[in-house]
């Protein structure tokens, strides 16, 4: 019988998950090619064997998803699906009207049937968009368990984006770890936070190895989710962030929506900075899409540590990168930050702008006048130095989870944000979660 004959359309994650748990060892499928979008520079490589498995002992080729339609044509591909997120569905079914008018199949993949059952409890952050604030949640629920008394191990949402064999399960708890694994400035926005208050993050590859290896030393596993991808591991509790600020994205985003239909707590952050239509809009939907789950308002609280260096000054807000890119947020923590500390002018970074975040700036015209921190590589990360370096401003007020002075070297004073999660109705959180582990 002949194989039905697919492409994975992806970036570097979600697809090689949906790989790994829907297809990898099916002798009724033949997987001729993952697609790449979203991410600079993740084309181009190859799946490789050892993760693979049998039946594709040269791996599977990645290619650029502007190769889409000559694969699907050419190579007579029977099946296309769609694995990557933050996308609006006006997005994903323009994908979709492409590929069935070049003749194949089109489908998006179950999240239930992708999800991987734990041993232990495990409690998942989602959200419904980039840039809602699931890094601090995560912290947050880290932080309760710690007082419960409970080890919890963070595993991080794929962020794979240089060998994927030697990447396939990788731990991190010291800062040498992440040295030792050659960590972009993404991977260390999310890994740092949790490093610095004493918790094990894992991220990779193949994620069902991570689990069984993160449940030898965790009593609760933590799934910290990224963009608004669902959880690949089946959670007891899940707990989806939900933004005001961008109010009606919950039901106008995939799969953000899923994750909004699926959670047990609903958490709409940063209240005290939306406009008050915004959270009564984005209650209203939290109510009807899924009305079995509670919902928390919480703040988004915002410090820094040297406000008298912002004060009276030329700031450059430096924020996180996908917040800015695939997210569409226009301002994030760091501009909250500089202007509530009083910088005199918030300086445009863009006339500035140096090889690849130059051409960020062409690709995402919303992140104008602040500063994105790309750095999904060597070359990228001396764009963004460059680019710090040569924009005529007093202070860096930077608004990423790390300390950029780690990775790279300013001729500037930096100013470090932090932002924190605040319930407005205090141990909703905590009672959620002794529910769900049973403490």
């Amino acid at each position: 019988m002949a194989r039905t004959r697919v492409v994975i359309m992806g970036a570097a994650g979600r697809d090689f998950h949906n790989f790994n748990t829907l297809f990898r060892g099916d002798d009724a499928y033949e997987v001729v090619a993952f697609t790449a979008a979203q991410i600079p520079d993740i084309d181009d490589r190859t799946y490789p064997a050892a993760l693979a498995g049998r039946l594709y002992p040269e791996g599977i080729p990645i290619r650029p998803e502007d190769e889409l339609e000559a694969l699907v044509t050419e190579r007579k591909i029977d099946e296309v699906w769609f694995s990557y997120s933050d996308v609006s569905h006006e997005y994903v079914m323009h994908h979709a009207s492409r590929v069935i008018g070049w003749g194949a199949h089109f489908g998006v993949c179950s999240a239930r049937r992708t999800m991987v059952e734990s041993t232990k409890p495990v409690i998942a952050v989602t959200a419904v968009r980039t840039g809602v604030g699931k890094s601090q949640t995560s912290r947050f629920v880290a932080g309760v368990l710690k007082k419960l008394g409970k080890k919890v191990v963070s595993v991080r949402h794929p962020m794979p984006y240089g060998d994927l064999a030697k990447q396939a399960c990788q731990r991190f708890a010291t800062y040498d770890d992440l040295d030792h694994h050659e960590t972009t400035i993404e991977e260390r926005e999310e890994y740092e936070p949790m490093i610095d208050r004493g918790f094990v993050v894992y991220a990779g590859v193949d994620y069902e190895r991570i689990l069984r290896e993160a449940e030898q030393e965790a009593d609760v596993v933590l799934w910290d989710g990224g963009n608004n991808d669902t959880p690949f591991y089946k959670p007891d509790l899940h707990i989806t962030l939900v933004d005001p600020h961008r109010p009606g994205h919950e039901l106008a985003y995939y799969p953000g929506e899923t994750n909004l239909r699926m959670a047990d707590l609903l958490i709409v952050n940063k209240v005290q900075t939306a406009d008050p239509a915004g959270v009564e809009t984005v209650l209203a939907n939290c109510a009807e899409a899924n009305p079995a789950a509670r919902v928390l308002q919480c703040r988004s609280v915002v410090t820094v540590d040297h406000p008298e260096l912002i004060a009276g000054k030329r700031a450059l807000v430096i924020e996180d990168g996908p917040t800015l890119t695939h997210g569409g947020m226009t301002y994030g923590a760091g501009w909250v930050a500089a202007k509530q500390a009083g910088a005199a002018e918030i300086v445009d970074p863009t006339p500035y702008a140096v090889g690849s975040i130059k051409e960020t700036y062409a690709a995402y015209p919303n992140a104008r006048k602040i500063l994105p921190a790309m750095g999904y590589g060597a070359e990228q990360m001396k764009d963004l130095e460059a680019t710090i370096n040569a924009t005529p401003a007093d202070v860096v007020v930077e608004g990423t989870p790390i300390e950029l002075s780690r990775v790279l070297s300013t001729d500037k004073p930096i100013a470090n944000v932090d932002y924190d999660l605040e319930e407005v109705e205090p141990g909703v959180i905590e009672e959620m979660i002794r529910a769900a582990i049973g403490a």
